[in-house]
């Protein structure tokens, strides 16, 4: 009982061991693709879409897996990421539409206002 409420609390030890090998194949990126990777990934963190942890996983292992392959076949980093950084890391995200921190809020407020108007005269 006590392992399972600290997996709870703390996250899944196979998630995190799955974490530090992903940060180990960033770290290995040859540049200019490991800056590009690490600054994008940054804005994943900031940008807070994906709060799964199986989801986040899948993410970043493709991620890692794309610039990887970028590397091997060198292809230029403006290829990848087109004219506009930002928007290729919104779309990236995008396509992991997993459980997100804002779903709880969105669901929240549904809710008041369902509540609010089932109420009404």
């Amino acid at each position: 009982m006590v392992a399972k409420w600290i997996g709870l609390v703390t996250g899944s030890l196979e998630q995190k061991k799955q974490y530090k090998q992903y940060n180990v194949r960033m770290d290995a990126l040859p540049e200019p693709y490991g800056t590009a990777a690490k600054a994008l990934q940054r804005y994943f963190m900031y940008n807070g879409g994906v709060v799964d942890g199986q989801t986040l996983l899948k993410m970043m292992s493709d991620f890692v897996e794309l610039w990887e392959r970028a590397a091997v076949d060198g292809t230029p980093v403006r290829v990848i990421v087109g004219a506009d950084p930002v928007d290729f890391a919104d779309t990236f995200t995008a396509a992991y539409a997993g459980k997100q921190w804002i779903d709880k809020e969105r669901e929240r407020l549904t809710r008041a206002i369902n509540e609010l108007a089932d109420n009404e005269p």
